[in-house]
């Protein structure tokens, strides 16, 4: 039942998330919209607060301004004194909402640093549940243990590696505009690609079995202006029989009439489809040039099939789908230093 979701609120500890993914990615800014659909599997986000000397961080601003987050104010002084401000603010509204919003079930605390630790244990002490979020490379070995869930940030659905760093690259980077295809993905994911991605992370999430209304909620709680008519169906349940028609997933009865059970097709379905068409490709250019950088890839493919989209499958990014590919024996992944990417071959 709807009453039974975690109700989260949300505190990031926004420089150290920014820097560190800046430093870990090769250069990407860090991107909040992964977090928040991280969240939205997890259950309905009621506050959601970032602190940072802002005049540093215009993009991040403007970024989490579009996410609707209420940005705290914490004015640059020098060194230690602005980080030390920055954290007590953060855990001080933090303790004040654990008592004052006795609805909130969980908090997620944005940051590496291990001087929230305290804060951590004193939430649970509080019977909330505590989620981290931080950079690999920046957390403290002390913080992920201290919380109920850890999750690292390069690992999030939709969190791009780094920066490939060839040279033409760093000659074009700032002149050229994201390609058609990447922008067509930022800006608007297929109906197939939201469905399967948000089972895949409630399946990650839960473990458990997934039912067509969890489902829904959580899409709902990706994109609130979700409506199953806006894609010529009368209800939820039509569009996932069209899914399980297109061999995407399975739907099994469920404890409810109405609500079924939803699954991945265990036979592959499309997916294998999608394999294949990954392995001509690979193929193709292996002959005629040598094996290709996993950078680009996707593009070629998609020149082939411009319908392709691997997170119609459940997987987070492309390379999520070429190591899926390279666990069945299809291709092989080897990382190229000189290159800073990975070279697909065929086995």
């Amino acid at each position: 039942m709807a009453d039974e979701e975690e109700r989260i609120a949300l505190f990031l500890d926004y420089e150290n998330l920014a820097i560190g993914a800046r430093d870990a990615l090769g250069g990407r800014e860090f991107d909040f919209k992964p977090i928040a659909d991280a969240l939205a599997e997890r259950g309905r986000v009621v506050s959601r607060r970032a602190y940072a000397d802002w005049s540093m961080f215009e993009d991040g601003r403007r970024m989490l301004t579009r996410h609707h987050l209420e940005l705290i104010e914490i004015p640059q002084r020098l060194g230690a004194t602005r980080k030390n401000a920055a954290d007590i603010k953060m855990a001080v509204d933090a303790i004040e909402l654990a008592f004052e919003r006795d609805y909130v079930t969980t908090f997620v605390i944005g940051t590496g640093d291990s001087d929230f630790t305290p804060l951590v244990h004193k939430l649970r002490e509080l019977n909330k549940k505590v989620i981290g979020v931080g950079i690999k490379a920046s957390t403290s070995a002390l913080l992920p243990p201290a919380c109920d869930e850890f999750l690292f940030y390069e690992s999030l659905e939709g969190v791009e590696g780094p920066v490939p760093d060839t040279g033409r690259q760093r000659r074009t980077r700032r002149s050229e505009p994201p390609s058609e295809d990447v922008a067509s993905d930022a800006e608007r994911e297929p109906i197939e690609a939201l469905i399967t991605s948000t089972l895949a992370g409630l399946q990650r999430s839960s473990g458990e079995s997934v039912l067509a209304s969890s489902l829904k909620r959580a899409v709902l709680r990706k994109d609130s202006t979700f409506s199953e008519a806006d894609y010529g169906f009368r209800a939820f349940g039509e569009l996932l029989r069209n899914l399980e028609e297109q061999g995407l997933i399975e739907l099994s009865e469920g404890p409810a009439k109405g609500d079924p059970v939803v699954q991945f097709n265990q036979n592959g379905g499309g997916e294998n489809e999608a394999f294949s068409l990954l392995v001509d490709v690979v193929t193709d250019l292996q002959r005629r040039n040598g094996k290709p950088a996993l950078s680009g890839l996707k593009n070629q493919v998609r020149k082939r099939d411009t319908s392709f989209s691997e997170r119609k499958y459940g997987f987070s990014g492309f390379l999520q789908f070429c190591k899926a590919a390279a666990t069945r024996g299809l291709i092989e992944l080897e990382w190229d230093e000189a290159l800073n990417d990975y070279r697909v071959g065929l086995p």
